[in-house]
């Protein structure tokens, strides 16, 4: 008998065998390089690992294809320029297994669904194009040319070319993204929904509306010269650990860190660096000068009740606010306090959940310095007032003039390597009409200014059939969007899905009537086209290009890389009214960047700038000054205090990430940082909370949700009783995306509030 389409998409209930223990309280050290060995020695060819090693992060070498924290610009370390989730993330992409034909004939996609994604993950590298025919169960290899022709058409037997959907996630690098969205506005669309839309639009929506670029204005030279950089809603030592060496940095040089967040992270507590000999001994560096620890979704009373302390004194002693930076560089400043007098001080603490005590201490750090950098990342995005958070702590640096000067200003960390890289180069839903006007100029084709789809609007749209092909390059879709079970109904509901991977995924599993599995060379391998081996580039997170280029031989020789299917797509569904030639971009990808720098602002000379061992750092108004909004300078902004309230019954819950994954890839069982260990379905609760509802350590309950009267629900989970503000929670995803509804997203973002969510827990 069939697998439902549920449960194809979500992860099996069974059991491990858990283990609980103290959450660490040092981060890093022997025991990450312990974990580092562990997974090359078990899942990678030990020579592989080796030059993989000494290339990664490094000058003319790759860039890691997890996290997108920025490499320092002068020399890199000898010891390598990685950390332990890097390593983990080359092991799962340059595993020592490959799969194909003999593979998916001994196990169906119904076999297969009921696999953990951690086995699904490891099963090994996809070595050869696999197609899905109606009505089978099981993978059948197809030729490229055969795979290229079915994407063709279907896209040309659609009524419209808005019935398709062009999915990108952030690994895709600029000459890929490039083309991608190029084939996709000649095709005549710009559903270009993309992981943007789920992690950080937000922050570009609040940032371009305030500060007049959708991206950080710090550098990493910044963060080392600060006097208070504040981390909120963020957990570095799992999702960006290489930031903490700079965060060590930045104490080194009489910096002070706060570190807010519900959950105390063993990263913002203490650092051991592994490449430091004296600190592996003497125990590491103490990070947090302050822990905040704030309830879900308390930012903005927060940030409020900072604000009205500090109008308070200025009230009172004067030289609190930058009134020279205010004046000359800002608008909306009577507005914005005019408003924020009408808020009460009590109250806002009240609703963040902090002790006075704890606000005090950290009121006295942004009092008394002006070089404050605050970084965040989902912590904060991912709640239906996330612009708000977001333009909230902006008005917490323009009124200290901590925006446009050096070791000051906002530091955004995206999540994937070159998520920001992508939406530069023009994967957007909504792109401006000067972007576009620049494709029609060059191309000369028109492409559409309609609004595109983004995730939630692509969901709907195949839910509602109004969609029917969905192509995804990269990512792992259906373990990354809310709602699982109504967005697995909605893929089930195309004609066709395409998945473009390096592995295999839980969304190959989750298919429309007929399914492609196209399999690329992954940022470790050598791309060989015929006028060489291609270099490409990316974008991390503050904001500087450089060249990425694989070291290992490809695992197959039937991959391809990004950019070759993507042409091969695009030649196959244009054909002769294509006034792009396709074909030419995939054996010399220095004709691309030709392109881009002709059509991308910020990108002359891009050939020649990527000869720069360093890379080159594309112009940000915010960090000069510059600020490029409708009024032409830095804007206050007013915001509210979320209006939720919770039942006497229930909680709200945040989806997290266990220290042995990335985004929706799963290293591992352990959550070593937390102490929780062989096991993923948990909850994290309050111990007085748990005594509320006779709940004991390891009880296994049911969470529900309920949103507009629809009720959602994920089975099986254990308790496990945590240092985490009362009335909250935390559970791992993609376990309970099913849990989050679809209807709840930030308000102008349209991000998934995937870390507010109320639940209710019963016992079994």
């Amino acid at each position: 008998m069939s697998k439902s389409i549920k449960d194809k998409a979500l992860t099996p209930e069974n059991f491990k065998k858990l283990k609980s223990k103290k959450p660490l309280k040092n981060s890093v050290g022997f025991k990450s390089i312990a974990a580092v060995i562990g997974q090359v020695s078990k899942y990678m060819n030990p020579t592989d690992a080796l030059k993989l090693s000494l290339k990664m992060n490094q000058k003319g070498g790759f860039d890691c294809p997890g996290c997108a924290w920025p490499d320092p610009d002068d020399e890199r370390s000898s010891l390598g320029e990685f950390c332990e989730n890097g390593i983990k993330a080359i092991a799962e992409e340059a595993q020592n297994k490959t799969i194909g034909t003999h593979f998916f004939i001994k196990y169906s996609v119904d076999e297969l669904a009921g696999w953990s994604d951690f086995e699904i993950g490891k099963s090994g590298r996809l070595a050869e194009p696999m197609f899905l025919a109606k009505g089978s169960k099981n993978y059948e290899p197809i030729s490229w040319n055969e795979a290229f022709k079915k994407v063709g058409t279907h896209l040309n037997s659609l009524d419209n070319p808005d019935e398709a959907v062009f999915y990108t996630s952030g690994r895709t690098t600029n000459e890929a993204a490039f083309l991608y969205q190029l084939f996709v506005r000649e095709y005549g669309t710009s559903n270009l929904p993309d992981c943007s839309n789920m992690c950080h639009e937000a922050s570009g929506s609040a940032l371009s509306e305030t500060l007049g670029i959708g991206k950080g204005s710090v550098t990493l030279d910044d963060l080392y010269k600060a006097e208070v950089v504040m981390v909120i809603g963020q957990n570095p030592g799992t999702n960006h650990p290489r930031m903490l060496t700079a965060l060590e940095k930045c104490k080194n040089n009489g910096g002070k860190i706060i570190a807010v967040n519900p959950l105390p992270e063993a990263g913002l507590i203490k650092f051991t660096n592994p490449q430091n000999p004296v600190k592996l001994i003497t125990g590491g560096t103490q990070i947090a000068d302050v822990f905040v620890p704030i309830t879900i979704n308390g930012d903005v009373a927060f940030f409020k009740a900072l604000l009205l302390k500090l109008l308070e004194k200025e009230e009172s002693e004067g030289n609190i606010f930058d009134k020279s930076f205010i004046q000359e560089f800002t608008e909306g400043y009577d507005a914005f306090i005019t408003d924020l007098k009408t808020y009460n001080f009590q109250e806002c603490l009240d609703a963040s959940g902090i002790s006075l005590e704890v606000f005090n201490q950290v009121f006295d750090l942004i009092l008394s310095n002006n070089k404050i950098i605050i970084c965040w990342a989902m912590g904060l995005t991912q709640h239906e007032n996330a612009v708000d958070n977001i333009r909230e702590l902006v008005n917490l640096l323009l009124l200290k003039g901590s925006i446009g000067k050096e070791g000051a200003g906002t530091c955004p960390v995206r999540g994937h390597s070159n998520v920001q890289g992508d939406r530069t180069v023009g994967i957007w839903e909504s792109a401006p009409q000067a972007f576009l006007d620049k494709i029609e100029a060059k191309y000369g084709f028109k492409p559409t200014n309609k609004h595109g789809y983004s995730v939630i609007d692509s969901i709907k749209a195949m839910y509602e059939k109004r969609a029917k092909v969905f192509i995804g390059m990269g990512g792992n879709f259906i373990s990354a969007v809310p709602d699982t079970v109504y967005s697995a109904t909605a893929l089930a509901n195309c004609e066709l899905t395409v998945h473009v991977s390096t592995k295999l995924n839980r969304s190959h599993l989750v298919t429309g009537k007929e399914a492609l599995i196209l399999p690329c060379l992954g940022r470790t391998e050598k791309d060989y086209q015929k006028s060489g081996v291609q270099v490409q580039s990316v974008e991390n997170s503050m904001g500087i290009v450089h060249t990425t280029k694989g070291v290992l031989e490809p695992c197959s020789e039937q991959l391809l890389s990004e950019v070759a299917v993507v042409c091969g797509m695009a030649h196959a569904s244009l054909k002769e009214k294509s006034k792009v030639d396709w074909l030419k971009y995939k054996d010399d990808y220095n004709l691309v960047r030709d392109d881009i720098a002709e059509v991308v602002s910020g990108f002359d000379d891009y050939n020649k700038k990527l000869k720069q061992s360093e890379g080159f750092y594309l112009p940000n108004g915010a960090r000069i000054r510059e600020f490029k909004t409708k009024t032409g300078k830095a804007n206050f902004s007013i915001n509210k205090l979320p209006e939720w309230e919770l039942k006497d019954d229930e909680l709200i819950m945040m989806t997290i990430r266990s220290h042995d994954q990335f985004n929706t890839t799963i290293y591992g069982l352990d959550d070593r940082y937390r102490g929780v260990f062989n096991e993923r379905r948990v909850i994290f609760m309050n111990k007085q909370d748990m005594k509320l509802r006779s709940l004991k350590e390891h009880d296994i309950v049911n969470l529900k949700s309920e949103y507009s009267g629809i009720v959602r629900e994920a089975h099986n989970f254990k308790v496990v009783g945590y240092n985490i503000p009362k009335n909250c929670c935390a559970t791992y995803f993609p376990e309970t995306n099913v849990l989050v509804p679809l209807e709840s997203f930030a308000h102008t973002a349209k991000t998934p509030a995937s870390k507010s969510v109320k639940i209710t827990v019963a016992k079994l």
